[in-house]
């Protein structure tokens, strides 16, 4: 049986929902590990957004009569903890990296979800949507960047594919 576009748009806000708590609880580790103030900031930045994110979504989830899922949300938890945690021991590279090609998914998700919330003539969550696809673009655009003359970077794109 084929998924409707409300149950996908439903799946979709439901990821993201717990991915976005994930992120926020790894950039708060995140910017607490960086020294270089200017990073600081813009992971404080980004940290916000992300909760910012993580509200809108709950919105539309109960706008459309739907929650997130508690196991999801319980296990993304525990992520977002952990690798919190580990930017304090992972040095610089490695989590401005894997938050770059996190964010690079997040925007897709969010194109996606707009796709939907379209076709279902939900204009303000279409809208919402598409600007947060926008942010998550402009967060991976800010890891990218500084993660670009990086020696380990050419490793990395061979393996995981985000540059």
């Amino acid at each position: 049986m084929a998924k409707t576009a409300r149950q996908k748009l439903i799946r979709i806000l439901q990821n993201a929902h717990a991915g976005e708590l994930a992120a926020a609880y790894a950039y708060r580790g995140h910017w607490k590990s960086v020294r270089n103030s200017d990073e600081k900031t813009n992971i404080k930045r980004i940290e916000k957004e992300e909760w910012e994110h993580r509200e809108c979504v709950r919105k539309w989830l109960t706008e459309l009569e739907a929650e997130p899922r508690k196991f999801r949300e319980a296990i993304f938890w525990t992520i977002g903890r952990s690798l919190g945690v580990l930017c304090f021991v992972s040095g610089w590279f490695f989590p401005m990296y894997f938050a770059g090609r996190l964010e690079s998914q997040n925007t897709q998700e969010y194109e996606d979800a707009a796709s939907f919330a379209k076709e279902l003539k939900m204009q303000e969550c279409f809208d919402d949507m598409k600007h947060m696809s926008a942010k998550e673009l402009e967060h991976e655009e800010y890891f990218r960047k500084v993660v670009a003359k990086h020696r380990l970077l050419p490793l990395m794109v061979k393996f995981f594919r985000w540059s």
